[in-house]
């Protein structure tokens, strides 16, 4: 048997001739950012104790955690910022947890519908969902009881139902700007009078430009 002060010279030589795994380096920076980010999200949690303002703005998100709605539970929010992350979808549940936020920023994200059950923000007067995926306008927008304020501008929106916008209960101003409107949905957002609608001059198409 070899002497035991052998073993941890050439347990070390063994470890020095293996070549590192190059994902190592990689792991160890995902890993730390993952924690960052998480260590930003409870401490913007406990400003929005005091505050009543949640911006979780930039944070790396690609959903809101559930650990967010746990530690807002015994919170009444005014505002959420939700902006700058890689977000695809908004829960069910989130209308019910924030029913009483009156400003809600979901910009640039990667969204391209709203859950029906944000009709349920009864307080809400400010919406932003510009710079996402839209290609529709979620009919849902129109039916916020207390919606003043839409911004949906820099999205990829071909269609929305005019009658419903028409009939939105409070809403006095809504950004269009900077989406591909079909031409017949943009006459006719260009006649109402009602609201300040901010819409992007119409691009003709090629084939309007041809001469019989």
């Amino acid at each position: 048997m070899r002497p035991p002060s052998q073993y941890p010279q050439e347990i070390g030589q063994e470890a020095g001739d293996r070549e590192p795994d190059p994902r190592f380096g990689a792991m160890m920076i995902c890993t730390k950012l993952a924690g960052r980010a998480v260590i930003r999200v409870i401490g913007r949690c406990n400003d929005a104790k005091e505050n009543e303002n949640l911006d979780l703005s930039n944070c790396q998100l690609m959903q809101v955690p559930d650990a967010v709605y746990h530690l807002m539970r015994h919170t009444e929010l005014k505002t959420c910022d939700l902006s700058d992350n890689d977000i695809t979808k908004i829960p069910p549940k989130f209308a019910a947890k924030f029913n009483l936020i009156t400003d809600l920023n979901l910009s640039h994200n990667q969204m391209s519908k709203l859950p029906d059950e944000c009709v349920d923000l009864g307080s809400l007067q400010r919406l932003n969902i510009s710079h996402n995926t839209f290609i529709q306008l979620p009919n849902c927008v129109f039916k916020i009881p207390k919606l003043r304020h839409l911004d949906a501008s820099n999205n990829s929106i071909v269609d929305i139902d005019v009658d419903c916008l028409k009939e939105a209960p409070s809403l006095e101003t809504i950004d269009l700007s900077n989406n591909p409107i079909a031409p017949r949905i943009h006459e006719q957002l260009s006649k109402i009078t009602h609201l300040r609608i901010t819409l992007s001059p119409r691009v003709k198409e090629d084939w309007e430009d041809l001469t019989i």
